[in-house]
């Protein structure tokens, strides 16, 4: 189960990513509170999972689903450069998150 929490937590990180690209340096009140709903949850998902999983590895998992994550959706709805140097560094950050699920 902590996993699951675990890999929500990184779901709302790329939400929050996005919603504070999209607030504009909170000068949109919609975005900025999506801002901060999300970042609530992606915290709180991850300080539930924290009670079962390794500090170390959980922070890692979380900050490659959403890296992974913001920089994808980046590239397909926020105009941001495509390129196979940016989708192979991607890559590695994926292969990276599920080595540390597998080993863990």
């Amino acid at each position: 189960m902590a996993w699951i929490l675990l890999v929500l937590a990184g779901l709302f990180e790329i939400a929050m990513a996005l919603s504070l690209k999209l607030s504009n340096g909170f000068t949109h009140l919609a975005w900025t509170l999506s801002f901060l709903g999300t970042a609530v949850l992606s915290f709180g998902l991850l300080s539930y999972a924290l009670k079962t999983l390794e500090v170390g590895t959980a922070y890692a998992v979380w900050t490659g689903v959403g890296a992974a994550g913001t920089a994808i959706l980046g590239m397909i709805a926020m105009g941001d450069e495509v390129s196979l140097p940016r989708i192979a560094c991607i890559a590695l950050i994926l292969a990276g998150v599920i080595g540390l699920r597998t080993l863990a």
